[in-house]
């Protein structure tokens, strides 16, 4: 693709914003680094088992911004090129943190078509087929990250009922590529990647993409001060000496007023956005659970809240759920403790990893809540000797903290006294043996059964 000297809008229109500038700047940068004669060198590397095409070494692009830019500070060189990594320009091949680092760390650039200044504002669809694909492919090579693998149950729990279109268009997409040269799909696959990584980053890195209004307020006026609507400025007074005469404040202009004005609804329609991705939110939610609310969606059988007949309440209740009860469990780990199906195959699960004895203590924990005042010294020590006491038969893991705190609950029991060690357990729960659940060939497995098993039933 060829590099333009115009960035131009999603409208057809040339963007002189101070965003685009500094897109435009960098690109210029990336065009010239990519420079067949004065450029970095572009080499295929060969690795022990296969062949890494296309890369160059983080030292190679901090010596050339060096050489080319006139810096003289080799650090600053590197958070230039720390600052143009985190737009995506060129990234890691083998790590989703886009950060550049002076050594021997491979990257590639990134093509055109994926750079930001193209302005592309990717809905949540897009993510999920390109996670669904991402499963589909080479899972030694692709094998989604944790963060990844937990986005991915998330929108399945909020795009429910158009999943199977997703899939689709995920399924023809890993279908075009498979047709594609090795070397080829290798690079388009990381390059992909890449993108994703700047519009989806790993959780507590930056999101470039994300305008900052404060920010791009004070580019456009570098030089004016901030003042109060109401003429006073009190960070002047803390900073004046004890007794130091202040200095008397002048009232804003007309001019400065309007420009305030301006701010402010700019900060207005900056929150009405928050709000949209809000009411956004709770559309889905609504649309997720839909099927599963009597008064939307006619039950089979009939409505219990209707009629007489409670058939629907005790399937419900029944231990062999249904195709629709299976897939519940995966809109999170609340609505799998919940459902007593839910609870056994998910224990089962953990049988099979040796981790069993958390969602034996968070039940056992749970159970404590209910019990009769009386029986709750008792079964606070019985709770500690199975799961916490020095050689306990299902010993937990709990970090010092927790176990601390616990320890001192333990010499006044209540129905509490374990709050901070089910806390502790629950989360470990979630982010890890979870998402393993859902992803598992069991769960996976029970939910086509259930769903052929509907599909016979009609």
């Amino acid at each position: 693709m060829a590099q333009t000297n115009n960035l131009q809008s999603s409208n057809g229109e040339i963007d002189d914003s101070p965003n685009t500038l500094v897109y435009r700047k960098m690109e210029d940068m990336i065009a010239r680094m990519q420079d067949e004669k004065n450029g970095i060198p572009i080499r295929t590397v060969k690795s022990f088992l296969s062949k890494i095409p296309s890369v160059v070494s983080g030292s190679d692009i901090v010596q050339w911004l060096v050489k080319n830019l006139g810096i003289e500070d080799q650090v600053e060189a590197l958070h230039l090129g720390t600052l143009m990594a985190a737009h995506g320009y060129f990234f890691p091949i083998s790590d989703h943190v886009l950060t550049l680092k002076d050594d021997g760390t491979f990257y590639r650039f990134q093509t055109p078509y994926f750079w930001p200044s193209n302005c592309w504002e990717p809905e949540n669809t897009d993510y999920a087929v390109y996670l669904c694909k991402r499963t589909m492919q080479n899972k030694a090579r692709l094998e989604l990250a944790d963060y990844e693998a937990e986005s991915l149950a998330r929108l399945q729990r909020a795009f429910a009922r158009k999943w199977e279109f997703i899939f689709m268009q995920a399924e023809a997409q890993a279908k075009v590529d498979r047709k594609r040269d090795k070397i080829e799909r290798k690079i388009l696959d990381s390059q992909e990647r890449a993108f994703w990584d700047v519009h989806r980053p790993v959780p507590g890195c930056v999101n470039t993409t994300e305008v900052d209004i404060k920010k791009s307020s004070r580019m456009k006026n570098p030089h004016k001060t901030r003042k109060s609507v109401y003429g006073l400025q009190n960070d002047v007074r803390s900073q004046s000496p004890t007794h130091a005469p202040v200095p008397e404040v002048k009232q804003p202009t007309m001019e400065e007023l309007q420009q305030q004005i301006k701010f402010w609804q700019a900060q207005l329609d900056r929150h009405r956005l928050k709000m949209s991705k809000v009411a956004e939110s709770l559309l889905g939610y609504t649309e997720q659970y839909a099927d599963y609310d009597p008064f939307l969606t006619i039950p089979e059988p009939s409505n219990p809240w209707v009629s007489d007949d409670t058939t629907f309440w005790e399937l419900e209740a029944s231990m062999e759920p249904s195709q629709q009860r299976v897939r519940r469990w995966g809109f999170g780990i609340n609505e799998a403790l919940k459902d007593p199906a839910g609870r056994e195959q998910f224990l089962k699960f953990l049988e099979s990893e040796f981790s069993s004895e958390n969602l034996m203590f968070w039940l056992e924990v749970q159970e404590l809540k209910r019990r009769p005042i009386r029986e709750v010294p008792s079964k606070v020590q019985g709770i500690w000797q199975e799961f916490l006491a020095v050689g306990a038969p299902n010993a937990i893991n709990l970090d010092s903290r927790s176990y601390d705190k616990t320890t001192h609950n333990v010499k006044d029991p209540g129905r509490y006294t374990f709050e901070d060690a089910q806390e502790h357990i629950y989360k470990l729960m979630k982010s890890d043996s979870y998402s393993r659940f859902i992803r598992s060939s069991a769960y996976q497995e029970l939910l086509q059964a259930k769903k052929k098993k509907s599909k016979n039933l009609f």
